[in-house]
């Protein structure tokens, strides 16, 4: 199923996630027992099904694109795969104006792979709806290996680069960069208890 939906982004002149991405993906969702996942970036449904793999059985993904053509083959990844149609949610539209309207503190995992640009946006957003110990987790963070070279200055690297310094440097996050693919930034949002 992950051949036809791979087939489907190439067809498109999308890329979907690396294999070596989907897996620790897959991993994340597992190891939280995912029940409610976002998904920025729906594609053809590559990181969706590799998402899915990890989730608990009545886990529901939520999977955000603008482009409602890529869900429309997302969708028939999914369905292909044999996924129940009520496990995944499509809506359709700019990430930017779907996000607020999601549950604060309810998703385990939030996954961006959407416009580089918006990342630190989508950082923001993900802090609100994850629980806590919940992960937010980023494609691309090296960005075609151009994030560590100081020299390159176009405004897609220089976001990821300054999302990558944020996470980092974040006293509510436990963060770690694996480089498979083009890099997976993940972050855990630590319980801090309040005090009075």
């Amino acid at each position: 199923m992950l051949a036809s939906a791979r087939a489907r982004a190439e067809e498109m002149g999308v890329v979907p996630i690396s294999p070596g991405g989907g897996a620790a993906l897959r991993f994340l969702a597992s190891v939280l027992d995912a029940r409610a996942v976002v998904e920025i970036g729906t594609g053809t449904g590559v990181s969706g099904l590799w998402m899915l793999r990890g989730m608990r059985a009545d886990g529901v993904l939520t999977t955000v694109d603008i482009e409602a053509e890529h869900q429309r083959l997302a969708r028939e990844g999914y369905s292909e795969a044999g996924v129940p149609s009520q496990r995944v949610r499509t809506i359709a539209g700019a990430a930017l104006d779907v996000l607020p309207r999601l549950t604060d503190g309810h998703y385990d995992l939030v996954f961006c792979d959407g416009d580089k640009r918006e990342y630190a946006a989508y950082l923001s957003e993900a802090l609100r709806l994850l629980r806590p110990g919940g992960v937010v987790a980023f494609d691309n963070a090296l960005w075609h290996d151009r994030v560590a070279d100081p020299s390159r200055r176009d405004e897609e690297t220089v976001a990821i680069r300054e999302l990558n310094r944020t996470v980092a440097e974040h006293e509510s996050l436990l963060s770690v960069l694996l480089p498979v693919g083009d890099g997976l930034l993940a972050a855990k949002k630590v319980w801090v208890p309040e005090t009075d």
